[in-house]
């Protein structure tokens, strides 16, 4: 039977230890870092690192497998001394060297009360056997001994690391690392960047779903562009469009899309600054010729021109996502042959490999839902302030020289490994293939959620509550008399509203006509298959009390459907929850003046405590759903929760969220339409019980810093 053998059956789960190593063991805790340095300087080193002698293995006693035995191995003649790289795993305290072994360190403590040298280590308070150093992992730490911070190094070899960096999820507010503090995708994390590619027919809304994907994904604190290669096509200054560009820009024409409000450019910015004339183009530039004539494939000058603009336009992408800081550059574009999808998808990748490409393809076989996309084209610039039916002519030329070259997404992308996805009929249908990284998988999940079923979104904060009264952030009182009278009042309007809803609606169906007439600008719904009659209301609160009470008039009508989210609920202030503003700055001015430097980045302190990057997180499932529901939603929610829904729908920018004016009687109306929104604003009139509607409404900043 071998010594281990004997070791495992013979002792009990700790070896007997030497007088020695009894008198280390008769004392309590350790001064470990005292007869560290001792013990290393006595140990003898082999050429590799390990101990010359041979430590023991761990005991074979399954009762307990930690215990270590103090039995020397004889070492075998002709053969090296066993080391730590040949041995079976031996947990080492914190006092061992990593190169000493527990058997070597109690050799040279034998030696050293033998007289060979050295203090006297008998006096030595050391631990009990439950609680010796030898049992505890090696990331235990005597409380005596000082923490050195491990060095930042590659512990993979010693050349420098060539493998690309781990592309994980990315949350701003709900990860963070070394070289991204604040969540957002670092620009050293090239591979967790993506290009969007659109692919797709004219009039199939691509621009459609790239405005929508923008406005989602910067709301997510993604820095996200559109850069609209038919922006750069209606320009023929010169062939090529860089020469006008400022030094620095990333962008030189508007984005292709924006999100249009009543028809309209949206409202500008609470916070955004207006242009300086020294960022405009002085270059006046010469119209060319925009007919269907110049889509034909035939066409090689056109041809040429086009592929050099598409080229062009793509090196400002790949500017704003290596050198300026985005994380999503969108190519909107229709991109609709192999040929050009294969140019563009090797440019990328010649410039910088580890981006990562999706393609995104925008079918469309409703004809309504054509109708309705080509009727919108006629009032695009290409055809503004036309003849609307020799518009619509020329419009149909142009697609079907497109058509006449056009190869879908499939067979060629999978066997070239392409990742895609391809949309149709906006959202009715969704296929995808190959796709990596969590922004595709997350534009996918949102893409799912599509549809263009008319329907009404109403936000609006609870009725004035006991907190509200006396000025108490957080907390979970009722709503006061006051704010009683405003859920009657809420609950009356929204039934009037939708009911002439219903009837406007109605109206407009009778009244529709194709091919469209000259003034005739506004596109119907596509998506009349439902019948209007059927949509249900719902009716969306916290579950905070003054929230439910607020919508109490609703839950006893049959003909609405309430429900109660804790994702609606206030932000939770931690710590400070139910004080007031002046007490925070008066009693916690540290944590006051944090805030107010970076009240979208703030945290409240304590158990619980959240900012507003936390808020968009949790919101962002409730946004797909919005965004999914083809039925008409009341949301009853609170300050912070109706800053960051109407930052989504009105498109604000970061800045603009934690800042937004959202006072107790405001309600807004949000109508999703294929071109944008169409937007309302009312104020409640608390001496007529009603809402009076504020025309020209725009979001605009708060009066009151604190809130």
């Amino acid at each position: 039977m071998s010594n281990q053998q004997k070791a495992s059956s013979s002792t009990p789960p700790r070896s007997i230890p030497t007088s020695s190593e009894q008198a280390i063991a008769n004392d309590s805790e350790p001064r470990t870092a005292s007869f560290d340095a001792t013990t290393l300087a006595t140990t003898t080193i082999t050429r590799d690192g390990a101990s010359a002698t041979p430590p023991t293995p761990t005991s074979l006693n399954g009762d307990n497998h930690n215990a270590v035995s103090h039995r020397s191995t004889p070492s075998h003649k002709g053969l090296a001394p066993p080391t730590l790289h040949n041995l079976p795993h031996v947990s080492l305290g914190p006092v061992a060297h990593p190169s000493a072994h527990p058997s070597s360190l109690a050799t040279a403590l034998r030696a050293l009360n033998d007289g060979s040298g050295g203090a006297p280590f008998r006096d030595f308070p050391t631990p009990s056997s439950n609680d010796s150093p030898y049992t505890k992992s090696i990331s235990s730490t005597a409380p005596g001994s000082p923490r050195i911070p491990p060095v930042r190094q590659n512990s993979g070899s010693q050349t420098p690391r060539v493998r690309p960096h781990a592309t994980t999820l990315s949350i701003p507010g709900m990860t963070r690392s070394l070289i991204s503090p604040d969540g957002k995708i670092a620009d050293r994390d090239v591979a967790a960047k993506l290009v969007i590619i659109m692919v797709g027919l004219p009039a199939r809304g691509k621009s459609y779903i790239t405005k929508k994907l923008r406005r989602y994904l910067s709301w997510q604190q993604h820095n996200t562009r559109i850069f609209n290669v038919g922006n750069r096509r209606r320009v023929a200054s010169l062939p090529s469009p860089t020469k006008h560009r400022r030094e620095g820009s990333m962008d030189m024409f508007p984005q292709g899309a924006t999100i249009l409000v009543n028809g309209a450019q949206p409202p500008e910015s609470p916070v955004q600054k207006k242009p300086s004339p020294l960022d405009q183009d002085d270059s006046t530039p010469k119209p060319m010729d925009q007919s269907a004539k110049f889509f034909d494939p035939n066409n090689e000058q056109a041809s040429r021109l086009r592929e050099e603009i598409a080229i062009d336009t793509l090196n400002e992408l790949l500017d704003y996502l290596i050198c300026g800081g985005g994380s999503v550059g969108i190519l909107d574009a229709t991109n609709s042959t192999i040929h050009r999808r294969q140019n563009l998808f090797d440019h990328i990748k010649a410039r910088e490999p580890k981006l990562g490409i999706l393609f995104i393809e925008s079918v469309c076989k409703n004809p309504n839902l054509l109708e309705a996309n080509m009727r919108l084209k006629l009032s695009g610039p290409d055809y503004k302030d036309k003849d609307p039916i020799k518009s619509l002519e020329d419009f149909k030329e142009r697609v079907k020289a497109y058509e006449s070259a056009y190869v879908p997404l499939g067979d060629y992308e999978e066997e070239h490994e392409m990742q895609y996805i391809k949309m149709t009929d906006v959202g009715k249908k969704l296929t995808h293939f190959g796709l990596g990284g969590f922004l595709s998988s997350g534009i996918a999940h949102y893409l799912s959620s599509f549809n263009l079923s008319p329907r009404q979104i109403w936000l609006t904060r609870h009725g004035q509550s006991f907190d509200n009264q006396l000025g108490k952030i957080g907390g979970n009182s009722e709503l006061t008399d006051r704010g009683h009278f405003y859920s009657v009042s809420l609950y009356e309007f929204i039934t009037k509203k939708r009911e002439e809803w219903l009837v406007e609606q109605k109206n407009k169906i009778a009244q529709s006509s194709f091919p469209p007439v000259p003034g005739d600008q506004s596109p119907p719904y596509p998506d009349l298959s439902r019948e209007l009659d059927e949509k249900n209301f719902c009716v969306w609160t916290s579950m905070l009390t003054r929230s439910i009470q607020t919508a109490q008039h609703f839950e006893a009508d049959e003909d609405y459907d309430v429900k109660n989210w804790e994702m609606l609920n206030e932000l939770n202030a931690g710590k400070f929850e139910g004080l007031t503003y002046e007490e925070i700055a008066r009693n916690h001015t540290g944590e006051y003046a944090k805030r107010q430097m970076d009240k979208l980045h703030y945290v409240y302190p304590g158990v619980g405590g959240e900012g507003y990057l936390q808020v968009i997180s949790r919101l962002r499932d409730m946004v797909r759903e919005m965004e999914r529901i083809k039925d008409h939603v009341l949301i009853i929610g609170h300050r912070s929760i109706c800053r960051v829904l109407m930052a989504y729908f009105m498109d604000l920018t970061t800045d603009d969220i934690a800042d937004l004016d959202m006072p107790l009687g405001m309600l807004y109306a949000i109508e999703p339409k294929p071109y944008g929104i169409e937007f309302h604003a009312y104020k409640y009139n608390e001496q007529k019980g009603w809402f009076d509607e504020v025309p020209g409404y725009k979001p605009a900043k708060t009066v009151d810093r604190s809130a």
